[in-house]
Formats: C-alpha cells, sequence, structure tokens
C-alpha cells in the first residue's frame, strides 16, 4: 500500500492519510460494523472500552484472513456524540501504532446504535 498525501492539501489532522493506493492484483477483506460487546455479551462504559473491544474483534476478523492491522486500508469511525471522539482516537491510535502505511479514515458521529449503551462502532477494509 502506498499512502496518497498531496502536499497541496492540509495534512491530515490525527493518524490517517488522505488516501491509500492499493497494489494491484490485491485480495478485499471487508468487515462488518463491529460494536463494543464483549464475548462474554458485556459492554463497558466509555467509548475507550468499546473502541478496544471492537479493534480486537477486527483483529480476530482480520487474522482469520490471514492479514493484520498493518494490512487496513480504510477504517470507519462512528460515535454517538463528540465526547467519545477522543477516547476512540486513543484505541484507534494504539490500534495503529506498529502500523508504517496509516489508512484513510473517515469518523461520523450519528443519533445512536441498535441498543442505547454502544456509543462507538468501526468496520475496516484490509488488503493484503
Amino acid at each position: 500500500m502506498k499512502s496518497i498525501s498531496p502536499n497541496s492539501i492540509a495534512p491530515p489532522f490525527a493518524r490517517y492519510s488522505h488516501g491509500i493506493e492499493l497494489p494491484e492484483g490485491a485480495r478485499l477483506v471487508r468487515t462488518s460494523g463491529q460494536l463494543g460487546l464483549a464475548s462474554d455479551g458485556s459492554v463497558p462504559d466509555g467509548s475507550e472500552a468499546q473502541a478496544d473491544i471492537c479493534f480486537g474483534n477486527i483483529r480476530a476478523i482480520l487474522a482469520e484472513a490471514g492479514l493484520d492491522e498493518s494490512h487496513v486500508c480504510h477504517l470507519t469511525a462512528y460515535v454517538t456524540d463528540r465526547n467519545y471522539m477522543a477516547g476512540y482516537m486513543a484505541a484507534r491510535d494504539r490500534f495503529l501504532e506498529n502500523v508504517e502505511v496509516l489508512p484513510s479514515s473517515t469518523l461520523l458521529i450519528v443519533s445512536g446504535f441498535t441498543r442505547p449503551e454502544f456509543v462507538v462502532e468501526i468496520e475496516v477494509w484490509a488488503a493484503g
């Protein structure tokens, strides 16, 4: 993968690339949106704890396909309030801490999810 961040536009203001070029013939893996639902059915309070679960689920899905976080080419996250952005971003930065080419990224604020205790949902595209 190759990061695309033209000098003619403002640089990204967080850990992401403006664009990603995939190698020819790359195999794509797309996850469903992951919620902060632990394997025991519990949902922790707060966006950071929920995002950590989301990223853990994403790691497991990618591993099943023989991929890891370094293969993520796009990340989309949804939070239910601006106050949840910082917790999500802290978890995202940990998820990407060893990644050389940062994925493109979209972060949206939405009105809610299927259950009121969910405050963050994350999905990714990966290429390998």
